[in-house]
């Protein structure tokens, strides 16, 4: 009776062949790969901006990277269902590794942009084919206990990517936090592609282009507003105005293709089920939220407290070692109280963080910020690891692809629209308070370069603007941080008492 419960559970896994061993191992790597990138990259960000300049584009080192990842994760998991999860995943891992080398030899903000760009066309395949593949090899049961290996990914990348993102700023060059991910991501490839076998159906199959199109410049389009809003343009102005419009006849267009595509991109279906739909808005507001801290706490450590890179990189370790021990937590928890209580308990952290950062000053020091990473990253775990188990527990092998797949690009698409929602208020707001204080000094958004820069030499009412300046903007960001929490522990009320079998 069990074996034919994993058989069903996992659907077209040669389990005679497959190792499961060395095919979670590759998963975790790919995984650590993925959580080095994250942490690794937001701690450099500031050494990056000090050498090549260009702080108003700050934002779009995240979201450059962030909209081909939300775009293309729906694709890749609607292929891994048709093709299978090899050849997506080997696909997805070569041209992230290609992005990855461009962007070390990036020698302007702008050729930074478009490699990243390329790099995150590669990483919409990471994270959720090898999500998808956990979901494959394991059984419910096996998954929520699983979810203890494959967080202790992000607790080691938590304190290896600062420590060596702060290393590779103040000893060797930025660019390696890019050309760290070569050996991982070719070491990754090879354990799928030896130790996990397939058995695929040949099917005439299509593929839903015109969706993928749709979707790609809505939001390009409001990714567009959010961040220059405010900045270039008057939020009331008529490009703003213009761009909303399109952005949202696009996106019309988008659902209408849905209903009509034979296979398409995104089944409308799934969002019927009252548990992946609410979990699923969820992932996109605390996505928002995790990106305005992961983001933006490094520049305010070494922009406001004048800490260094190191001690920056070590204030998000703190919410990269919460979220694995609450997901191994999680996966206990959801098996004796339920997928709704632990969500619950997870929007109480999420709360609590950000309530932390909303009363976080220069004064408190750098402990204060990892403790609020701590409870965010707590409040991460306990949900996603929920979402997760529960979404694919409620579908069979065929839609495991691509259930997954819409989940992470919710939490994807909050993360791009954070990083340009955040990235625009920072923007306004910096702005804004530099032409009022300036007094002739002719400062701009810009003139925050040399802030993040240790070696420059700002004199004392020049550097106080600016760090003043900054502080109240990050302020800002925080606070509509800290309303995102509210309204995640609201939707997360709402989730149906009877759980998923």
């Amino acid at each position: 009776m069990k074996e034919a419960l994993i058989e069903k559970d996992r659907g077209k896994l040669d389990h005679k062949e497959t190792k499961r061993p060395f095919v979670l191992a590759a998963v975790m790597l790919a995984m650590f790969m993925a959580a080095v990138e994250a942490t690794i990259v937001s701690t450099a960000m500031p050494a990056i901006v000090a050498e090549i300049g260009g702080f108003s584009k700050y934002s779009w080192i995240f979201s450059s990277y962030l909209l081909m990842n939300s775009v293309t994760i729906l694709i890749y998991g609607k292929l891994a269902d048709l093709f299978g999860r090899k050849p997506i995943f080997a696909f997805g891992i070569i041209i992230f590794l290609i992005g990855s080398v461009l962007c070390g030899l990036a020698d302007s903000m702008e050729t930074l942009i478009i490699y990243r760009f390329i790099q995150g066309i590669g990483a919409g395949a990471v994270m959720p084919v090898a999500t998808t593949i956990v979901g494959d090899i394991y059984t419910v049961e096996e998954r929520a206990k699983i979810q203890g290996y494959l967080s202790s990914v992000w607790g080691i990348s938590a304190i290896i990517g600062p420590v060596l993102g702060g290393l590779f700023v103040e000893y060797i060059s930025w660019k390696f936090v890019f050309w760290v991910n070569v050996p991982l991501g070719i070491l990754s490839m090879a354990g799928i592609g030896l130790f996990l076998n397939e058995r695929i159906d040949k099917k005439k199959s299509s593929i839903d282009y015109a969706g993928a199109m749709f979707m790609l410049i809505a939001i390009s389009l409001l990714m567009i507003v959010l961040v220059e809003g405010g900045v270039r343009w008057s939020w009331t102005s008529w490009e703003v105005a213009a761009l909303l419009a399109v952005a949202c006849c696009f996106f019309i267009l988008f659902i209408f293709q849905e209903n009509r595509a034979d296979d398409p991109m995104m089944p409308l279906s799934l969002w019927k089920n009252r548990s992946i739909l609410l979990a699923n808005v969820t992932s996109l507001t605390t996505g928002m939220m995790l990106m305005g801290i992961s983001t933006f706490l490094p520049t305010f450590v070494q922009g406001v407290m004048g800490k260094s890179a190191m001690v920056a990189g070590f204030t998000l370790t703190t919410m990269s070692i919460g979220w694995p021990i609450a997901s191994t937590v999680a996966g206990r928890i959801y098996l004796k109280a339920g997928f709704r209580a632990t969500s619950i308990l997870g929007g109480i952290f999420l709360l609590a963080g950000s309530l932390v950062f909303v009363m976080l000053s220069a004064d408190d020091g750098p402990v204060h910020a990892m403790i609020g990473s701590f409870l965010l990253g707590v409040g991460m775990g306990l949900t996603s690891t929920s979402f997760i188990v529960s979404i694919q527990s409620a579908v069979d092998w065929k839609e495991r692809g691509i259930a997954t797949a819409t989940n992470m690009f919710m939490r994807n698409l909050g993360n791009t629209v954070g990083a340009a929602l955040l990235g625009g208020i920072l923007n306004s707001k910096l702005q804004t308070y530099l032409e009022e204080h300036s007094a002739g000094k002719n400062l701009n958004i810009d003139s925050a370069n040399n802030l993040l820069n240790p070696e420059s030499d700002l004199s004392g009412p020049i550097k106080e603007v600016l760090e003043s300046g900054l502080s109240i903007a990050l302020h800002h960001v925080y606070f509509v941080v800290f309303l995102l929490a509210i309204l995640s522990i609201l939707f997360i009320f709402f989730l149906p008492k009877r759980e998923l079998k």
